[in-house]
C-alpha cells in the first residue's frame, strides 16, 4: 500500500508539472508573444479551458501527500517553508492577475475598455507584469525544491529540519531553480505553438526554441556544480540519466519546431518538465527525505506513510477519484483541441 500510495503521489505531482509549467511557461512568454492587447489576450486564451483545472493535479498531490505520508508532509512544508511560500504566492498572484488584467470595475468583458483599469503604482502594464511574476516564481521554487532533495536537507533525529540561507542559495539548488524556469518556459512556448493561431503561435515558437536552448546549457551547468560542490544522491544513476534526457529533450523540440510540428515539440518539453519528479523520487528511495547531517539516513518511505488502515480507506477513495480526474483532464482536451484564434475570456 506505501508504493501504491508513493506511485500515485508521483504521478500527481509529474501532472502538476508537466500541466501546471505549460501555465507557467505561457505566463512567462506573454510579453514575448503579446505585442498588442488584442495577442496579449490571444495569448491568454490558450489557457481558457485549462487554467484552473491544470491545478487540480498540485491540489490533489498535496491532498495524498496530507493523507497517504503525513510525516513526510509535515516536516517538508514546514523545513522548506523558504521555497514553499515563494511557490503559494507566486501561484496565487499568478491566478489572481490573469483574471484581473481584462476586468474593469463593473465593466462587461466583450466591451473595449474591458481590459482592467486598476494599475500597479508606477505601471500601465502592471497586471502583465504580475502575470509573468506569477509564473516565474513558481516555476523556480519548484526546481530549486527538486534541487534541494537531490542535495538532502539537514534532518535531525527528530525528523525537523531547518533551512539556512547558505543551502537554499547554494549554486546546485539555484541552478536547478534557472532550469525550472527555462524548462517551463519552453514547455509553455511549445504549448503555445500549439494550441494558438498566427502570430501568436509563431512567436510562442520561437519564445520555446531560445529557452529550450538556455535550458540544456542549465542542465550541464548543474550538473557540473553537482560534481564540484560533492552533490551525491544515494542512487546517482537517475540523477545522470535525467542530466543528459532534458537536454536532449530540449534539442528535439527545437528541432520539431524547426520542422513545424509543434505536437513532437510539445510532447518533448511534456517530458522534460515531468522527468524531475521521477528523477528525484528515483535518486533518494527509499528515503524520501535524505539527511546531510548523517549520511546514508533520512525519512523513508515506510517511515513517512500513514498506517495500514488509513492507507486502505485512501484506497477505496483513490480508485475512484484518479480516473476521473485523469478522464475529465483527457476529454478536456478533446472538447478544446482546436487552435485559439481570437480573444477569450481572459
Amino acid at each position: 500500500m506505501e508504493m501504491f500510495w508513493l506511485a500515485i503521489l508521483g504521478f500527481l505531482l509529474t501532472g502538476s508539472f508537466v500541466l501546471g509549467g505549460y501555465d507557467y511557461g505561457v505566463q512567462m512568454a506573454l510579453p514575448f508573444t503579446g505585442r498588442d492587447e488584442r495577442t496579449r489576450r490571444q495569448t491568454l486564451a490558450a489557457l481558457g479551458p485549462f487554467f484552473f483545472g491544470n491545478e487540480v493535479w498540485l491540489i490533489g498531490a498535496a491532498g495524498v501527500l496530507f493523507g497517504a505520508f503525513p510525516f513526510l508532509e509535515g516536516t517538508l512544508l514546514s523545513g522548506a517553508y523558504p521555497l514553499i511560500v515563494p511557490l503559494v504566492l507566486g501561484l496565487a498572484i499568478g491566478k489572481s492577475a490573469v483574471q484581473l488584467r481584462s476586468r474593469g470595475a463593473g465593466t462587461p468583458t466583450h466591451r473595449p475598455r474591458g481590459r482592467s483599469t486598476a494599475r500597479v503604482p508606477g505601471s500601465g502594464r502592471g497586471w502583465d507584469l504580475l502575470v509573468g511574476v506569477g509564473g516565474v516564481v513558481p516555476a523556480a521554487a519548484l526546481g530549486m525544491l527538486v534541487g534541494l532533495l537531490l542535495t538532502g536537507v539537514p534532518l535531525d533525529g527528530g525528523h525537523s529540519f531547518t533551512l539556512s540561507a547558505g543551502e537554499v542559495l547554494q549554486p546546485f539548488v539555484l541552478l536547478c531553480g534557472v532550469t525550472g524556469v527555462l524548462v517551463f518556459a519552453a514547455h509553455g512556448g511549445a504549448f503555445l505553438a500549439l494550441r494558438a493561431d498566427g502570430q501568436v503561435a509563431a512567436l510562442g515558437g520561437v519564445f520555446a526554441r531560445r529557452a529550450a536552448g538556455w535550458a540544456g546549457f542549465a542542465v550541464v551547468a548543474a550538473a557540473l556544480a553537482a560534481l564540484v560542490t560533492g552533490v551525491r544522491p544515494l542512487n546517482p544513476a537517475p540523477a545522470l540519466a535525467a542530466a543528459l534526457a532534458i537536454p536532449a529533450l530540449m534539442v528535439a523540440a527545437r528541432a520539431a519546431l524547426a520542422a513545424a510540428r509543434p505536437g513532437l515539440a510539445f510532447t518533448a518539453t511534456a517530458g522534460a518538465a515531468g522527468l524531475p519528479v521521477v528523477v528525484t523520487g528515483l535518486a533518494g528511495f527509499p528515503y524520501l527525505l535524505a539527511s546531510t547531517v548523517t549520511p546514508g539516513a533520512g525519512l523513508t518511505v515506510a517511515e513517512s506513510a500513514a498506517d495500514a488502515a488509513t492507507l486502505h480507506t485512501l484506497t477505496a477513495f483513490g480508485v475512484v477519484i484518479i480516473p476521473v480526474v485523469v478522464g475529465y483532464q483527457a476529454f478536456l482536451w478533446w472538447a478544446f483541441r482546436g487552435r485559439v484564434t481570437q480573444p477569450g475570456y481572459f
